[in-house]
């Protein structure tokens, strides 16, 4: 999925590795693989990939990890994968 990327630069993701468990959630929900695990703690592989979707967050029991979830363009697109609809972020661009 390497090619799969957002816009550089500006995704919201953050990871507190101080307080990260390891327990794996983040990688097992995240859609394009962004976390791994290695050696009991999650490693943000490629911030550029993720979509802000918010399930890492969600699902991360000690809140190690820290996201905008549905931002922008980003939640216009998922949006529109789950409904069938057109994307429409109201950004005065185009999705």
């Amino acid at each position: 999925m390497a090619e799969l990327r957002y816009i550089e630069d500006v995704v919201t993701l953050e990871l507190d590795a101080e307080i990260c468990i390891g327990c794996g959630m983040c990688q097992i929900v995240c859609p394009h693989g962004v976390l791994v695990v290695e050696e009991r703690k999650a490693l943000i592989t490629d911030r550029d990939r993720c979509i802000e979707c918010g399930a890492c967050a969600g699902n991360c029991p000690v809140e190690a990890l820290r996201v905008k979830a549905g931002v922008g363009c980003a939640s216009a697109i998922i949006h529109s994968w789950l409904t069938g609809e057109e994307p429409s972020c109201d950004c005065g661009g185009s999705c």
